[in-house]
């Protein structure tokens, strides 16, 4: 998937510049690759659930020679066979979206009206700050697939949408506090045949989690024309 005026994006290509920058979770970027993104809301996963999905993570990563504590654990990860590497994330990447789609917590997202300000949000500079392909606004969860134009844009627009809607949100609920978890998940698309994937992943999110109609709100920009 090469960029064109009509899809002003690609697939990673390990041939060019990668940024890693490890937090809890590690973040990877490349300039005008399309990224898979989800964060959720900071009630979503309650601790028990939180606190054994990480302690078979760190268990996996010991196993394999990574102290899960260290700022570099990402990079270490990267240089294990690539089998382990897609043992690691089929593992602990589809184990976490299935807690998400469970719908733990408040599920503010559930309602019409702050499902609308983070809709509107992620449209708001497509075109302009990024490319956006798709998202879907679950009851407390958002998953969306964008490219960005450098290395440091993914994170910041994350940052920022995050920013903007909570507050949003809040003043909406007439509350204050935390409303997004701090750390995301984000990864690179590898390929056309993992790009359609999500897509249709996305696309399908509600009926995994059984939402009715007004439950969510999904996007999908056609890519054909």
């Amino acid at each position: 998937m090469s960029p064109t005026p009509e899809r002003n994006f690609q697939v990673f290509d390990p041939k060019q510049e990668v940024a890693v920058l490890d937090r809890r979770l590690p973040h990877w970027s490349q300039a005008g690759t399309v990224c898979f993104i989800t964060f959720r809301t900071s009630d979503s996963i309650p601790r028990p659930v939180l606190e054994a999905w990480l302690a078979d993570r760190w268990r996996f990563l010991r196993q394999h020679g990574i102290d899960p504590m260290s700022d570099d654990w990402g990079g270490r990860l990267q240089q294990l066979a690539q089998s382990v590497q897609a043992e690691f994330h089929s593992t602990f990447s589809n184990r976490w979206h299935d807690s998400l789609d469970e719908c733990h917590g408040e599920c503010v997202l559930r309602r019409i009206e702050p499902s609308d300000i983070v809709a509107s949000s992620l449209r708001h500079f497509d075109g302009d700050r990024y490319e956006l392909t798709d998202f879907v606004v679950m009851p407390n969860h958002v998953h969306i697939l964008a490219a960005f134009s450098d290395n440091d844009a993914m994170l910041a627009q994350c940052e920022s949408w995050k920013h903007f809607t909570a507050t949003q949100i809040n003043r909406k609920l007439q509350r204050k506090g935390r409303f997004w978890q701090q750390d995301g998940f984000d990864h690179l698309v590898r390929s056309n045949d993992q790009f359609e994937f999500l897509r249709d992943y996305i696309a399908s999110n509600p009926q995994r989690a059984k939402l009715g109609r007004d439950e969510f709100q999904h996007f999908s920009k056609d890519l054909k024309n």
